[in-house]
């Protein structure tokens, strides 16, 4: 907390110098606000650390708590209203939404602009593009979209999807299971398990969802937030969302400096003795916060709608999901 402060004044001292004020909140004054990540603490994540510990959130005056998903994950807790903001993915909230009574929650911000997972395999074993996975070993979650997805990829380049034998995922390291031969093909997250690879010298092969067809570029990850919460207290969302952007800004434009302070930040511990992997990957994800987008955290209806168009056309939803969910109102 000490540092926090002392970083904060600095950041005020100098604003002052330029001209203008920024707004002090006591502490007493600031506005609590939980979020879930989805996992432990990664690059995805980044963005968050650098805002609290930039002082970015109490500039807006809010009280950020980052904590750990509970047992039956990140949307539960958001849609209870345990947690004001919580991290998921386009694909994973579907099932949120896809009820009679959907999940209170609603997507509010993209922290990377495109899909940037796909399938990683050995060097060599010809599994560059969908087809090569005929005849192969792949380690499935048995994820019902998953397997769509992949389906759908293969039979784009006329493959038969019935020619892949399929174990369950039960890896850790993905680079180093495909080096052992426990697997000929898994799906990853290329900023960190393809980057990883890089690190630990695992030649390997890698195609995107994305460059296969537009469909399956969704958004992945995304910040919910709590319906009630969005109703209620529009303007203390507005603020949360601007102090995060500025924070995955500051990564986009300083990204050691900014995975320092995620290995800081780090209360789980998960980022110890991978502080170079941790530098490779925020190098690379950097640039995926923002992309091609016009700022940080905006959503194209078009792409989010064409993802959740397909998985109602590929019968993976009972309702067109299309046009919900998701909403680009509490970004500047």
């Amino acid at each position: 907390m000490r540092k926090i402060k002392m970083v904060t004044a600095v950041f005020a001292a100098a604003a002052i110098a330029a001209g203008f004020s920024p707004a002090v909140f006591a502490e007493d004054d600031l506005t609590e606000i939980t979020f879930c990540l989805d996992w432990t603490p990664n690059t995805n994540h980044t963005g968050i650390y650098a805002a609290k510990a930039l002082g970015y959130y109490e500039e807006e005056g809010l009280d950020v708590e980052i904590v750990q998903p509970p047992e039956n994950g990140s949307v539960l807790m958001c849609a209870a209203g345990q947690a004001e903001f919580a991290v998921d993915a386009q694909d994973t909230m579907a099932a949120s939404l896809d009820l009679e009574e959907p999940l209170e929650v609603t997507a509010v911000a993209a922290i990377l602009q495109h899909n940037t997972s796909g399938i990683l395999s050995r060097a060599g074993d010809g599994i560059e593009s969908p087809k090569g996975l005929e005849g192969k070993v792949y380690s499935t979650w048995e994820s019902p979209i998953e397997m769509a997805m992949i389906r759908y990829c293969m039979e784009q380049e006329g493959a038969d999807f019935d020619k892949v034998t399929l174990i369950p995922n039960d890896i850790t390291d993905e680079p180093a299971a495909l080096a052992a031969n426990q697997t000929d093909a898994v799906w990853v997250f290329y900023g960190w398990s393809g980057i990883n690879a890089e690190q630990e010298g695992v030649d390997c092969d890698y195609w995107n969802f994305s460059d296969i067809t537009s469909e399956l570029d969704y958004y992945t990850p995304v910040i919910l937030a709590n319906n009630d919460f969005l109703e209620e207290s529009p303007e203390t969302a507005k603020a949360f969302l601007r102090a995060t952007a500025k924070g995955y800004e500051y990564a986009v434009q300083n990204p050691k400096e900014a995975a320092d302070l995620l290995i800081e930040g780090d209360e789980t511990g998960s980022l110890t003795g991978s502080q170079d992997l941790v530098y490779a990957s925020q190098e690379w994800l950097s640039g995926q916060y923002i992309a091609d987008a016009s700022s940080w955290g905006v959503f194209d209806p078009a792409r989010w709608d064409g993802f959740y168009g397909w998985l109602y056309k590929n019968g993976l939803t009972e309702h067109d999901l299309s046009g919900i969910g998701y909403s680009n109102d509490y970004l500047e």
